[in-house]
């Protein structure tokens, strides 16, 4: 299979970047103090994997997801119809607009929609699992968070956004997060009460698409040190830093829509909110070339 079929990768020089924010909107996430990270070459997904690019990998290969084994996932409640609502006895404590729907999965993302009308649409309701079973079969890999945020910054060194600045204005014709009041009353101008298409608004400087907004990726670094979910014991390790905010994120309650910004979540969990995007490194005598 040739791999650049599966979508568009961008090649990242690399080098060395300020990593982090000094002043987060949540100290708990561990942005905090900034610091300096070096990354080598390496190429990356111009888009979050999409739907039609997981049907595919389902298709070749058979492979059943975690939501598709557990047997449920997590929908955003808006989405969910009043009727199913009344049925569900289970939430997640202090965030009741989660619920755990049976049969949500990454090709029946809400119960009113199926995935075939949103192909172009970042696949959500993947795990960390799901996302490294994808990249293998595809010859790639997950990022680092040092690699996700170098390539998502595109350049820029202490902004807060992917392009550039410190403002939020205009911060919704530039990237999908929750317009209205959360998290209830959802009142999106921009047509997307959910994920937008995969190469919605504009690139950054590297020419990638959603770096903020529209759904949490998974990366290959393990959550050390994250809120109440991170620690220095080797007991964490199961769990995986996330990264970019999503359609979900909003001020008043998940200021996370900003290239620092990060999250963790189990190996095994998915919900309607987090997809991947993929890396693949850069071969060693392309690197050379660079140096030369």
């Amino acid at each position: 299979m040739e791999l650049l079929l599966l979508g568009t990768m961008v090649e990242i020089r690399g080098g060395e970047f300020k990593m982090g924010n000094d002043h987060p909107p949540h100290p708990q996430d561990g942005e905090k103090p900034s610091k300096y990270a070096y990354v080598d070459p390496f190429f990356m997904d111009q888009t979050e994997v999409t739907n039609r690019q997981f049907r595919t990998f389902v298709e070749d290969t058979g492979y059943v997801t975690d939501a598709e084994r557990y047997g449920w996932s997590f929908v955003y409640k808006i989405f969910v119809p009043e009727e199913i609502v009344q049925e569900v006895d289970s939430y997640v404590v202090g965030s009741e607009w989660w619920m755990p729907i049976a049969g949500a999965s990454w090709n029946r993302p809400y119960p009113h929609q199926d995935v075939q009308d949103i192909l172009d649409h970042p696949v959500v309701h993947v795990s960390w699992n799901d996302a490294v079973a994808f990249c293998e079969w595809a010859g790639k890999r997950l990022p680092t968070e040092e690699e996700w945020e170098f390539a998502a910054r595109g350049g820029l060194e202490d902004q807060l956004f992917p392009w550039g600045g410190h403002s939020e204005e205009d911060l919704h014709s530039r990237c999908n997060t929750f317009q209205g009041s959360f998290p209830t009353h959802p009142e999106p101008q921009d047509g997307f009460q959910g994920t937008a298409p995969a190469n919605s608004y504009q690139p950054n400087n590297f020419g990638l698409y959603n770096t903020v907004g529209n759904v949490w990726e998974w990366t290959s670094s393990v959550a050390i040190g994250l809120g109440t979910h991170g620690s220095d014991d080797v007991s964490n390790l199961s769990w995986q830093i996330l990264k970019g905010g999503s359609y979900l994120c909003h001020k008043s309650y998940c200021h996370r829509y900003l290239v620092s910004s990060r999250s963790s979540n189990t190996r095994d969990s998915s919900t309607g909110h987090a997809g991947f995007r993929c890396a693949r490194t850069l071969p060693t005598n392309s690197r050379q070339r660079d140096t030369e």
